[in-house]
């Protein structure tokens, strides 16, 4: 690359940047995402040749890091799961030259790269040689099928490939191709990425699957993306409501929420005023709503923060009056909604922190997605025909059919 080449790029991205789209029909903005995608390849496909030559030339010393994914993390603040693929990758096209053109040309991108990159692995390329394959040949094969065929045909034919070097080989144990890493952020919101084997897969799939077909809301405007992730939720729901799980410091496993009393009380959201049992701060308006259906300890806090007085817990609703909020609703009573009774908290019609008793009459079955919206705006109520109702933030009833009103509109806290 010559000296005068980043400045020259430069200068194209800022014309591209400043190129409006705004009036562009449908054929001319899709012809533009189609050479950009092209182009991002070829860059992609540099960075990496780049990258392995830096390796090679142990460039990476001369800013004193001992390689090259030290540097890419230390310098450019790549992830160590990044900066391991770009260096995967270079070293992957120096193994196979056919896969190396096509991405240089744009023709298939990283993510084609990454998904072929086990086949250069050293003890592959050897198994290969033992076996007497052409890996050129595979090399074009591979490359091929990248060009031609869907993601997902692509990694059978890799997988298909990589089982055959070794057809007798001992069956692997499923374990060893297992792994989840969880990431928590400053906000308390967790980010996770993992892989299983074929069999964990299929098992995992099929519990979501389970959650996601039956919760399918008539409107429901979730992604597939969202859709999946309420149903994960939902069964960790699930699996710490049955009570079957082994036990975590000294008890059985639950969340814990720490709040003070006085901005339990307080209707204000109050943002991180409470915090969970692994170190994530979330609102008093959120603390609310998980203290509907849990059990409570009174712990008196010294003004510098130690404990001075342990109260006894107790559970707000009992498991024989859950039973019965469970028989009497059945289901989630929030308007539209049938969500099962066993996917639903109890709810406090008027809060218990406010006042209200935890009783039958204060008591109502929903789930956590409609949970939220009663913590945030909207209202329910139960008329004495027995027949519940759904108000939204600004006062209208949700109607569903057949569309029968509650009368007149009242006011109750919720």
């Amino acid at each position: 690359m010559c000296s005068t080449s980043p400045a020259a790029l430069e200068a194209a991205l800022d014309e591209l940047s400043a190129e409006r789209l705004e009036g562009m029909f449908g054929p001319q903005l899709l012809e533009r995402e189609a050479q950009l995608i092209v182009a991002a390849n070829r860059l992609a496909a540099e960075l990496a040749r780049t990258t392995r030559q830096c390796e090679l030339a142990g460039a990476a010393e001369v800013d004193g890091k001992a390689s090259m994914k030290a540097w890419l993390r230390g310098h450019t603040r790549f992830s160590a799961s990044a900066a391991n693929t770009l260096v995967t990758t270079g070293r992957t096209l120096e193994a196979l030259p056919a896969m190396a053109s096509a991405f240089a040309s744009g023709a298939i991108g990283a993510e084609a790269v990454a998904a072929i990159a086990p086949v250069a692995a050293p003890e592959n390329v050897a198994a290969a040689q033992d076996q007497g394959v052409d890996l050129a040949e595979i090399d074009q094969l591979l490359t091929d099928v990248a060009r031609t065929r869907f993601h997902p045909e692509l990694r059978k034919a890799v997988a298909h490939y990589l089982d055959r070097l070794d057809p007798d080989g001992s069956e692997p144990d499923p374990t060893d191709r297992r792994s989840l890493t969880l990431s928590k952020h400053s906000d308390g919101s967790l980010s996770f990425r993992g892989d299983l084997d074929a069999v964990g897969g299929e098992k995992f799939q099929a519990a979501l699957e389970s959650i996601v077909q039956a919760s399918r809301p008539a409107g429901d405007t979730r992604t597939r993306a969202q859709q999946q992730a309420d149903a994960l939720v939902q069964l960790c729901d699930n699996q710490l409501a049955a009570g079957t799980l082994p036990v975590l410091r000294s008890q059985k496993p639950h969340v814990i929420v720490t709040v003070p009393i006085e901005d339990l009380i307080n209707p204000e959201t109050g943002p991180g005023a409470a915090k969970l049992g692994f170190g994530a701060t979330i609102s008093a308006a959120r603390a609310r709503w998980l203290s509907c259906d849990g059990t409570v300890t009174r712990i008196v806090v010294g003004p510098e923060g130690q404990p001075l007085e342990l109260g006894r817990s107790h559970r707000l609703f009992t498991h024989h009056l859950r039973r019965a909020v469970e028989v009497r609703d059945g289901h989630c009573i929030f308007a539209g909604c049938d969500a099962p009774a066993h996917w639903c908290d109890v709810h406090h019609v008027i809060h218990w922190a406010d006042g209200g008793e935890t009783c039958l009459d204060n008591a109502a079955l929903l789930c956590e997605r409609h949970h939220t919206k009663v913590h945030h705006g909207f209202r329910i109520e139960r008329t004495p025909d027995g027949r519940w109702h759904t108000w939204r933030p600004d006062g209208s009833e949700i109607l569903v059919l057949p569309r029968i009103t509650a009368g007149p509109v009242t006011t109750r806290a919720g």
